[in-house]
């Protein structure tokens, strides 16, 4: 992951995005950006993994990436596969209380977890 994007993640800023775009993104790309979010909080992780995370975390706030946001159903595609690509090098470091949170806010956020979804997502990158 290209350390660039790294200087567009703030964690203001991720909560900006995903408050703007959760229903278009959906729950796969939300649960993603959330399940790194909550790795990166975790005290353990190293300096070099912080910094993949941060960067697939800015590429997903910066608002001109490779595929518009906006454009249906493709718009979030490079999203995820920046979220799930980085998700995939450090799915060992990602413990189930980082996926419990994770769940948890999707739940808040969006009244009732798509666990189809969900598994998706886990079964591409644990």
């Amino acid at each position: 992951m290209d350390k660039k994007f790294s200087k567009h993640y703030s964690e203001s800023g991720l909560w900006e995005k995903i408050k703007k775009v959760s229903k278009a993104a959906g729950t796969k790309v939300v649960y993603a950006a959330l399940l790194l979010y909550y790795a990166m909080q975790d005290k353990s992780m190293s300096v070099k993994t912080r910094l993949s995370i941060a960067a697939a975390l800015g590429y997903f706030i910066l608002p001109t990436d490779a595929i518009f946001d906006l454009t249906p159903i493709i718009g979030f595609s490079d999203d995820l596969g920046v979220l799930l690509f980085v998700l995939s090098q450090i799915s060992a470091s990602i413990t189930p209380e980082v996926k419990d949170k994770a769940k948890l806010k999707i739940e808040d956020w969006f009244g009732e977890i798509n666990e189809d979804e969900i598994q998706e997502i886990e079964k591409d990158i644990f």
